[in-house]
């Protein structure tokens, strides 16, 4: 179609002259689109920025003079029609792709319009509008889906490490302090009840029962430091002179 767009002929002969090759090119580009195909696509004012806009408006004017040759209705509109509505959707679909235009006009033949004896511009803008209404309900209703499916996911996440949390909370009970003064003992003892478990030697309660002796025994009471008073000080240090007087006096002997 880009080829055709590009051909050395004015924008009014596209417009006016029916195209069998284009046609046939439109229906093989529609066979099997999608709208999400449709919305990946690129936009038109991208197109406008990578083609310039002479190209996009014959593009626009290929397809839908393609559309038109489609159907069997024998008021059409004009050359001259043909061309305000390119460049209207141009302008008005900037967001949109040309395969949006494509597959608004398809569904426009294959969901059942009636066109009876005549097509005017105006119908043609509101087909467009209805398939671009169907395509916003699509996305709002595909953004509504990928919530509630995070929404699952967090919600069985959670669900995971509430069921994970008891066991998390013993693993961190049971971890022993690196500067205990029995870390090596209290290790040794809780390997030596896993290995009874696993040789059946232990019940899973004993064992459980084993492990919360063990652990508790990891831990000790917190002990703030401790200051003495004035008092104190004083009768310690009067101590400490006299023992360093004695051992002055006894080695004076």
């Amino acid at each position: 179609m880009l080829a055709l767009a590009t051909a050395p002929s004015t924008i009014r002969e596209l417009a006016g002259t029916p195209n069998p090759e284009a046609r046939a090119l439109l229906a093989e580009l529609s066979v099997g689109l999608t709208p999400l195909q449709a919305a990946q696509a690129p936009k038109l004012f991208q197109l406008r920025r990578q083609l310039g806009e002479a190209v996009l408006i014959k593009l626009l004017v290929i397809i839908l003079r393609a559309f038109l040759d489609s159907l069997r209705v024998p008021d059409k509109p004009e050359a001259a029609d043909i061309l305000e509505l390119a460049d209207t959707l141009a302008y008005t679909y900037t967001h949109d792709s040309l395969k949006d235009i494509i597959l608004a006009l398809k569904e426009a033949r294959t969901r059942g319009s009636k066109f009876y004896q005549s097509l005017d511009p105006s119908r043609i803008y509101a087909l467009l509008q209805e398939y671009f209404n169907r395509k916003a309900e699509r996305l709002e209703q595909l953004h509504l889906d990928q919530k509630a499916q995070q929404a699952s996911n967090q919600q069985q996440e959670l669900a995971q490490l509430q069921q994970a949390a008891p066991q998390l909370t013993q693993g961190l009970a049971r971890r022993i302090p690196v500067d205990h003064p029995n870390a090596g003992h209290i290790r040794q003892r809780l390997t030596i009840i896993s290995q009874k478990e696993k040789r059946g030697l232990l019940t899973p309660e004993q064992a459980e029962q084993l492990r919360a002796e063990t652990t508790a025994a990891t831990h000790r009471n917190p002990r703030p430091d401790w200051q003495p008073s004035e008092v104190a000080r004083t009768a310690i240090s009067r101590r400490h002179q006299q023992t360093y007087q004695r051992f002055v006096e006894s080695n004076k002997l």
